[in-house]
């Protein structure tokens, strides 16, 4: 078999283990957010800020587009200068934890993504988030690391390769995403 080969498997394997009931709660809470106007936040450091990004995209132009009610949904990852700033002067644990301070909301949903699911960053974010009255959901790999209990719902891939939980993490996204754009037309 060749790595390409392999590696399809493996990545096959790797989505069977998302639990589609935990997806599918996801999936209603994104729902409830939309319909009661919350606004939705989204984090992650390297592949995972990447993925929170993308997802934002997807949220924003495909589930909303031509659609009368949006998703308000931002990803703490994209304002590099305020990360830059916090990260400078006070200390990178703090970038998504002190924009939460800003915008978050009783009732709001925040979104945290991490492999290992020990980022310090995320970390915080998702402990502010759950003190504040939001509701709090991890994308996370391997054992959940802390972040997986500390959410109110993990959906954890527990495989040990960071690329194919990077992987599977972006396809529960496009599972959420897509529900509002195949669903709702």
């Amino acid at each position: 078999m060749t790595f390409p080969q392999t590696y399809k498997q493996s990545l096959l394997e790797a989505i069977d283990t998302i639990d589609m009931e935990k997806v599918n709660q996801a999936i209603i809470w994104f729902q409830q957010a939309r319909a009661e106007g919350r606004q939705i936040f989204t984090c992650g450091n390297g592949g995972s800020a990447s993925t929170a990004s993308h997802f934002v995209c997807d949220m924003v132009k495909g589930a909303s587009f031509g659609k009368q009610t949006r998703f308000r949904i931002m990803a703490l990852t994209d304002n590099l200068p305020t990360i830059t700033a916090y990260s400078n002067d006070v200390s990178y644990d703090y970038v998504f934890e002190e924009q939460l301070k800003n915008f978050a909301r009783p009732g709001d949903l925040v979104m945290a993504i991490s492999g290992s699911g020990n980022s310090p960053n995320v970390l915080r974010a998702i402990e502010y988030a759950n003190s504040a009255g939001c509701r709090t959901l991890a994308l996370t790999g391997r054992d959940g690391g802390k972040l997986g209990p500390l959410a109110q719902l993990n959906l954890q891939v527990p495989v040990p390769h960071m690329g194919r939980i990077e992987d599977a993490h972006m396809i529960i996204c496009h599972m959420i995403c897509y529900s509002f754009m195949d669903t709702e037309k």
